[in-house]
């Protein structure tokens, strides 16, 4: 084989490295690679990624160097780490020995679950975790093939060279912060739930504002929600978002959020089928930083008769599955409307919309692909789903549930398949 050839081969494996990072690390972002250990570490500086590539392998004391991480992070940070796959050590050595792999000394051959123990004696919680490279050298079509899609497929992915942890510090002492809070209530053709939304709403943090987003209604939602103002303007902040010309429910989160000024950001939907009473629970998991995208599950605890149709179910079941595949974090239940996430969070999430785009009409998939795409710890709180009391709903099970599907595939695409 002659150096050019060697060249362009080692190429094409940098390029998958190179295209991984790109997709995790946003422009802009600071970051630190560390590419022999970090004993001899000197800078005070905090950083938004730390990179430790294929370096574990060598280390002599890998919860050691884990530990000493936390000099260069804060509770925002994300440490990214990769690793071989044990499955190929015969392999890699037969690479090293055609010279289309550098050399390297005896791997301690660390596996995925020992990679995830060590973290967690170093106070360090998983994020996510995954596999790429499956053919690690280039072959025209073939190569593209196998890395960009066969290696994502279920089973076949524990097959591939590299494994990633994406980890996030663990800072126990926020846990007695409060913040201010701002609950987002879409509502249209909910006239009959909007005063018990007022009164059933806990206090939550230190400051709590409300604020109905309407648009289209066609019975008094607007007027009721002007007269619950009035009625409790001296008990509760209580903020009018008019939609406008917009339409869909995630245009309404959008415009609350633009409009909302607490710390941290929740969604309740208008029907009330969860219950307000059970915000306090949300607003504890993120206070603590348990979570940094917190969501309700609705398929944990047994729901009343008539909250949830049987095709809904398998919809959301199906919908669960393929989540947890795509974003390669735990998801049971993508459709559950209360969804929260802190203020700072979210405009980082806005600011990189055109990653995704405006394709979301309900907002849910928005919110959970920016999430993903940002590294966020996702955390899903089980809720006993209620029927709802006033209206009927606003979503069409077929139509809207073949968009959704359409999303999902599209979703794929920009997430999965890159």
């Amino acid at each position: 084989m002659n150096k050019n050839e060697h060249q362009w081969r080692t190429r094409y494996y940098n390029h998958l490295f190179e295209r991984f990072f790109q997709f995790i690390i946003p422009p802009g972002a600071s970051v630190l690679e560390i590419s022999v250990g970090i004993q001899e570490l000197k800078r005070q500086e905090k950083f938004d990624f730390v990179l430790l590539p294929n370096v574990i392998g060598s280390l002599d004391d890998v919860q050691k160097c884990f530990e000493e991480l936390h000099r260069v992070v804060d509770e925002q940070s994300r440490v990214i780490i990769t690793s071989y796959n044990h499955l190929w050590s015969g392999v890699l050595r037969l690479l090293e020995w055609l010279r289309l792999k550098t050399a390297q000394p005896n791997q301690n051959w660390l596996s995925s679950q020992d990679v995830v123990n060590l973290l967690s004696l170093a106070r360090f919680e998983i994020v996510k975790r995954g596999a790429f490279i499956l053919f690690p050298i280039y072959v025209p079509i073939a190569s593209s093939f196998l890395n960009k899609y066969l290696a994502r497929l279920p089973l076949i992915r524990h097959l591939c060279l590299v494994n990633y942890f994406v980890a996030r510090p663990c800072f126990n002492h926020y846990s007695d912060k409060e913040y201010t809070v701002s609950v987002i209530i879409p509502a249209r053709n909910e006239a009959g739930n909007i005063e018990n939304a007022i009164t059933r709403l806990p206090r939550l943090g230190s400051r709590t504002e409300i604020i109905f987003v309407e648009g289209g209604s066609r019975d008094n939602t607007r007027d009721d929600i002007f007269r619950v103002i009035e009625k409790y303007k001296d008990k509760k902040d209580i903020i009018f978002v008019n939609q406008g010309g917009g339409k869909g429910k995630g245009d309404a989160v959008r415009k609350g959020f633009a409009r909302a000024t607490g710390d941290i950001l929740m969604i309740l939907d208008a029907d009330l089928t969860v219950q307000p009473e059970d915000l306090p629970k949300f607003y504890q998991a993120i206070r603590t930083r348990q979570g940094e995208f917190i969501m309700g599950t609705r398929l944990v605890y047994p729901m009343e008769k008539d909250a949830m149709r049987f095709l809904n179910i398998i919809g959301n079941k199906f919908f669960s599955l393929a989540f947890s595949w795509l974003l390669e974090q735990p998801i049971k239940d993508t459709l559950c409307g209360t969804k929260v996430i802190f203020r700072k969070d979210y405009e980082r999430l806005a600011q990189n919309r055109s990653y995704f785009g405006d394709f979301d009409p309900f907002g849910d998939f928005d919110l959970i692909f920016g999430a993903a795409k940002m590294n966020l710890k996702i955390v899903e709180i089980p809720i006993r789903y209620q029927a709802r009391k006033y209206g009927s709903t606003n979503i069409s099970r077929f139509s809207h549930g073949w968009l959704l599907l359409k999303m999902t595939v599209f979703a794929a695409r920009k997430i999965k398949f890159i």
